[in-house]
């Protein structure tokens, strides 16, 4: 796909583009299907080349020590063990980067068709690197990673984002990647398997269900926080303009109906309440769960399975592998309502607990359901009554993956709902209404938000 006109003008951050036709990239999308030679299939674990369950502790590791090993999760509460389940623990850190570079005076990102092993649809719109440490290391005796240049040494571009993240609590023990965007303003040659594309044009195609993937995603929503004040002028649409000034307003107090002292304070108290603890522990000492051939899975059949798959991917830095992976068990589900204060739209935060994460307690979505349950899942009596049909206004509704690295056909229904002005104007104490830029504000560091809320918040800005 050919880069857009070079820009002979003044560089400038734009978060808008030019109305460009999205044509070229579904052909280009296309023929890269076309021309990938994938297959992924189910193993029995005996058939795992290079890992194995290692003597005494029961844990599924890599024979050479890297990459990241399936091991076991206690938590503790009131000082007693309450329960146990298996988690990835994955302590190297990742580059999750996005090439960025100005045609004619608009921001356009270098993104990739990246296959994925656990992908429902294989290939999915990922950044322009996204390599585990060992990866672009070269553990795999792989060929390198295209474009690392631009984020490590002395000849990386113009750094604008570089923030570590969590990832996903449940699943992962303290994982955390490089969330990196690097300006560049020299000749980029464009491999086959990656195009330029405007954020606009990115916005649209976050309405495609299992489009843009969740490292992506992440990346995107910590440069929401960077593009520039200015935008278009206000539309014959309340909610529109509502989250234009949501992601315009600068000052505390103004449109906001919180100070971000008040919210800091606020997340800090959230904090102060968790009454556990949680460490790792052997897979083998995991209780209620057992393994088979083929599974490691719970007695009940409730929560996720650990599965073992061989891989073939002709476009990928090593063209055959195998590997464990996640399997969930059904779909998730995240939402955020929302709703304007005085015409400036706002967010219901939940400060969430995690048993995975590093700092215990991370910004989450207003509702957030692990995959397979329901409404009634939801505690909360008034919440479940805001996500009952009718009672708001759906803005967005799509289906997107989780991580295809890990997790085996991972899906979140991510949701936007709109509800009225007499709703929850004074949440519970875990719950905070903050404005979208309060939000992206935060994600100059690390551990405030978690990536099910960044997924949403790349979503909110796809709104406008």
């Amino acid at each position: 796909m050919a880069a857009p006109p070079q820009s002979k003008g003044r560089p400038a951050l734009s978060a808008q583009s030019t109305a460009a036709s999205l044509a070229p990239f579904h052909d280009w999308w296309a023929e890269r299907h076309r021309n990938g030679h994938f297959r992924v299939e189910r193993l029995a674990f005996r058939d795992l080349d290079s890992w194995s369950f290692e003597p005494g502790t029961g844990n599924l590791a890599h024979a050479s020590g890297r990459f990241f090993t399936i091991e076991g999760l206690q938590v503790r509460e009131n000082g007693l063990d309450t329960w146990s389940q298996p988690i990835i623990n994955q302590p190297e850190i990742g580059i999750l980067g996005i090439v960025v570079k100005e045609f004619d005076g608009v921001l356009h990102c270098l993104m990739q068709a990246k296959m994925e092993p656990g992908n429902i649809n294989t290939l999915q719109l990922s950044p322009t690197v996204q390599a585990t440490r060992s990866n672009y290391t070269q553990v795999h005796r792989g060929m390198s990673t295209r474009y690392l240049e631009h984020f490590t040494g002395p000849g990386r571009g113009r750094v604008l984002v570089d923030v570590l993240q969590s990832e996903q609590g449940a699943w992962f023990w303290r994982k955390r990647n490089r969330n990196m965007v690097v300006l560049v303003t020299g000749e980029v040659p464009v491999h086959e398997d990656y195009c330029w594309l405007s954020l606009s044009q990115i916005r649209q195609l976050h309405h495609v269900d299992n489009l843009v993937n969740m490292d992506a995603r992440t990346v995107l929503a910590c440069l929401s926080g960077l593009l520039p004040e200015e935008a278009p002028p206000p539309a014959a649409d309340a909610f529109r303009d509502a989250l234009l000034r949501s992601c315009r307003y600068r000052e505390d107090g103004n449109g906001a109906r919180h100070t971000s002292g008040e919210i800091l304070s606020w997340f800090t108290e959230a904090k102060t309440r968790c009454d556990w603890t949680a460490r790792l522990t052997p897979l083998a000492d995991v209780s209620g769960w057992a393994r088979d051939d083929e599974e490691i899975a719970d007695a009940h059949q409730r929560h996720f399975r650990i599965i073992a798959i061989g891989v073939e991917a002709g476009t990928r830095e090593v063209q055959r592998w195998t590997q464990p992976l996640l399997l969930p068990r059904g779909e998730g589900r995240a939402v955020f309502l929302v709703r304007p204060f005085d015409g400036v739209l706002h967010v219901l935060v939940h400060a969430r607990q995690q048993y995975g994460l590093m700092d215990l307690v991370e910004m989450a979505p207003t509702v957030l359901l692990p995959p397979g349950a329901g409404v009634t899942a939801v505690r909360e009596r008034w919440l479940r009554g805001a996500l009952a049909s009718g009672k708001g206004t759906v803005r967005y509704d799509q289906v997107l993956s989780e991580e295809g690295g890990r997790f085996y056909n991972a899906l979140t229904r991510y949701q936007i709902i709109e509800v009225g002005e007499e709703y929850a104007t004074d949440p519970p104490p875990d719950y905070c209404w903050m404005t979208v830029r309060q939000l992206s504000a935060l994600l100059r560091h690390g551990h405030y938000l978690t990536i099910e809320a960044r997924s949403l918040l790349a979503c909110l800005h796809s709104l406008y």
